[in-house]
């Protein structure tokens, strides 16, 4: 095993924070979203985050840093720019449309025209790479301060599909198009959108929606996916969004 392998482990070791891409429990600790696309730096980031006492989850692309967010709904975010399918500049428009979360750019993009721009973007901070590890740590610790407790995630957004719902006005959009959707339309879309990417049961939908689980039940949520597809695919007989899992339940298709 390589010297640099056995160092690692021994530093994760002593880390009191906690790796959410490897274990599942959030805990009490703050939460942080590391977005970038050079592995060694992400993992070099989350271990010095996670030292100071802070679980740490990581995305290696805009996208993933869309799901993962929805997924750990996180304290704050730090941000790369340049990454491949979604820049660090889409990112941050997406994400400053759905949470108001610190977010902090870590860029080799140091110029003052890029600091402007990320901080009129929505950027709380920009700190330019190389970077120090303790100056990290500080202007997350900093941040944090100021932005005062976490706040429930309150809407769910997949960009590269343009579906969009907002749980607390029940407003859903869809490509722009804002969707007419009952109470319980929505409510088996919100939970369909929560359990992304995985497929969701018929007992799932069942008592989630309705608080109980039986035929008629299961009868009704095959309905209000069918008004769902009318109202939302192009073609609701050849459905590309909500899609059946045989025997099981349902499966949203979004990335």
């Amino acid at each position: 095993m390589p010297r640099t392998t056995i160092e690692s482990e021994e530093l994760a070791l002593q880390s009191p924070g906690l790796d959410l891409d490897a274990v599942q429990a959030m805990g009490d600790q703050r939460v942080v979203l590391v977005v970038e696309d050079d592995i060694d730096t992400l993992n070099l980031l989350k271990l010095t985050l996670r030292r100071a006492g802070m679980n740490v989850v990581g995305a290696l692309d805009g996208k993933q840093a869309i799901r993962k967010w929805m997924e750990s709904n996180p304290n704050i975010v730090l941000l790369d720019i340049m990454m491949p399918e979604m820049d660090g500049w889409e990112t941050l428009s997406q994400l400053r449309a759905i949470t108001d979360a610190p977010i902090i750019i870590l860029s080799a993009l140091t110029q003052k025209d890029n600091v402007v721009r990320g901080l009129r973007q929505g950027a709380d901070d920009y700190v330019g790479k190389p970077f120090a590890g303790d100056e990290v740590i500080a202007r997350v610790e900093a941040a944090l301060r100021r932005s005062g407790p976490k706040t429930p995630v309150s809407k769910i957004a997949f960009p590269e599909n343009g579906l969009s719902m907002d749980l607390e006005t029940h407003q859903a959009s869809y490509r722009g198009n804002t969707i007419d959707l009952t109470p319980r339309e929505f409510s088996v879309l919100e939970i369909l959108a929560k359990h992304h990417p995985k497929p969701v049961s018929y007992e799932t939908l069942a008592t989630e929606v309705w608080g109980q689980d039986n035929e008629k039940i299961r009868e009704r949520i095959k309905w209000i996916v069918y008004l769902l597809r009318q109202k939302i695919e192009k073609d609701p007989s050849n459905p590309k969004l909500i899609l059946n899992k045989t025997r099981y339940g349902y499966h949203l298709a979004v990335e």
